[in-house]
């Protein structure tokens, strides 16, 4: 795994499978910028012409502004950017918000992958690229989504958050940036940047060459979880499967009382609340909850011989549920930068509730696996029911240039896209052994190369194709 998918790991695995959006992550900071690139402007302008710098070409793009240039990896330059959006595209006179951007330039030949995480930039590196970008040698724009991060339009209007909306930001930057970058686009993105990334084709299909999704739910029936239930009761061994139901048991029975009072004492030492979700003993019993989920997640069939015995000491057992399931990010002050996300859920993508029998007994709050645990009451939910079927249908029915990459254990699994009988050059993958983080490199070797193939042959730069702008094909 490399540095930067280490560093989006809690991410990935804290803010997207409906059901799965708390574990633990450092509540992100403003965005610091980073130094400027060592060089004069004076060099800077005596490397390149000035008609050809891509800077000034950025910069001439109706809408956009260049923020600042960043330190780039070896062959790039890296601009952090802002594009005027309307907040409402169907009625564009209605405001507007700046969409925050990062792009790296490799050469206007190349290339372009349209990137998202489904969230904002804070958690992502100015010279992150994602695996397509690595594969292809390509350029990259990724994308803060709306109403996350700085791209918050003011006053908020919730309404204008919807799927439909997201899509069309990528559709209106991608027209205004094809004119610059005119060799093929792809898109892609993982976990919640997965289904963002197979929204905006559904809306808007020959945007792009052809999309890598990973690890993206297809929740078509918000109503009904039980795929997650038989999914999750088939994962490991049943020896591994008892011990995370006695750790379940334990939690809520014998030290329900310690652990409840063990997060509310360390809350109270850093300065945390518990408004949203209520109180520590109900942060308790929604992690306990969803702990089975979150635990193939993340440790998978390697977690299984640490899952401690429920007679574990207290401070043994405290740090490994808080390692499964990272508690700090039931706080307010980690909760309100996702605020966006859960609305999502909430109101169009769809929330998994998993059944319990076995805590039979033991669970006091009914419900408090529901979306509006975490969202303020302020804020009106209201589901779409019809949101994610349109999309399923679509994927089915007309899905093309698509790769959908799963990992074996992970419960975005349980619910995937699928293809149908009129999706054409759209394949499903799935990377053995692995959780929620995966990537193409995870595959069995065929379905590797095979994956590898259809995404170069999509941006143009196969075996077939002429080397382009003097680079490496």
């Amino acid at each position: 795994m490399t540095p930067t998918r280490r560093v989006l790991l809690p991410l990935l695995l804290t803010l997207l499978l409906p059901g799965l959006m708390a574990m633990g992550v450092p509540a992100p900071a403003a965005s610091a910028p980073g130094p400027a690139a060592p060089r004069s402007a004076h060099h800077a302008a005596a490397a390149r012409p000035a008609a050809d710098d891509i800077h000034a070409r950025l910069a001439a793009v109706p809408g956009m502004r260049v923020v600042k240039e960043n330190p780039a990896p070896a062959g790039y330059r890296a601009f952090a950017l802002t594009y005027r959006q309307p907040v409402d595209h169907r009625h564009p006179d209605r405001g507007t918000f700046a969409q925050r951007l990062n792009l790296l330039h490799r050469s206007t030949a190349r290339p372009m992958v349209l990137h998202t995480n489904g969230y904002d930039l804070n958690y992502q590196g100015p010279g992150f690229r994602a695996e397509p970008t690595e594969i292809l040698d390509s350029n990259q724009i990724s994308t803060e989504q709306r109403y996350f991060g700085t791209s918050r339009p003011r006053p908020t209007d919730w309404t204008k958050l919807d799927i439909r909306q997201a899509a069309s930001d990528h559709h209106r930057l991608i027209q205004a940036l094809k004119p610059l970058y005119r060799a093929r686009w792809i898109s892609t993105g993982s976990s919640k940047g997965g289904m963002a990334t197979v929204y905006h084709r559904r809306f808007y299909p020959h945007d792009v060459a052809g999309s890598v999704a990973y690890s993206a739910p297809n929740n078509t029936d918000d109503r009904d979880d039980t795929a997650v239930d038989r999914f999750l009761a088939q994962r490991g061994s049943p020896a591994c499967r008892a011990a995370l139901t006695a750790v379940q048991r334990e939690l809520l029975g014998p030290r329900r009382a310690e652990m409840a009072d063990r997060l509310a004492r360390w809350a109270a030492r850093e300065g945390y609340t518990f408004r949203t979700i209520g109180s520590a003993d109900r942060v308790l019993e929604l992690t306990v909850l969803q702990l089975p989920m979150l635990f193939w997640m993340r440790a998978g069939e390697t977690g299984c011989d640490r899952v401690p015995r429920p007679s574990a000491d207290s401070d043994a057992l405290y740090l490994w549920f808080n390692g499964t399931v990272g508690l700090p990010g039931y706080t307010d002050r980690h909760l309100s930068p996702v605020t966006a996300s859960f609305y999502q859920l909430g109101t169009q993508l769809g929330f998994v509730e998993l059944a319990a029998p076995q805590l039979a007994g033991k669970l006091r709050y009914p419900g408090i696996q529901r979306t509006r645990t975490y969202v303020p009451r302020s804020i009106p939910l209201r589901f779409q029911p019809g949101a994610m079927p349109d999309i399923d249908r679509w994927v089915r029915r007309h899905g093309s240039e698509l790769s959908l990459v799963y990992g074996q254990n992970d419960p975005a699994r349980a619910e995937p896209f699928r293809t149908g009988g009129g999706s054409r050059d759209a394949h499903v993958y799935l990377a053995p052994h692995t959780g929620h983080v995966v990537g193409i490199a995870e595959l069995a070797p065929r379905d590797r190369a095979r994956a590898t193939a259809a995404l170069r042959h999509w941006a143009g730069v196969d075996g077939r194709t002429a080397q382009m702008d003097g680079l490496p094909a």
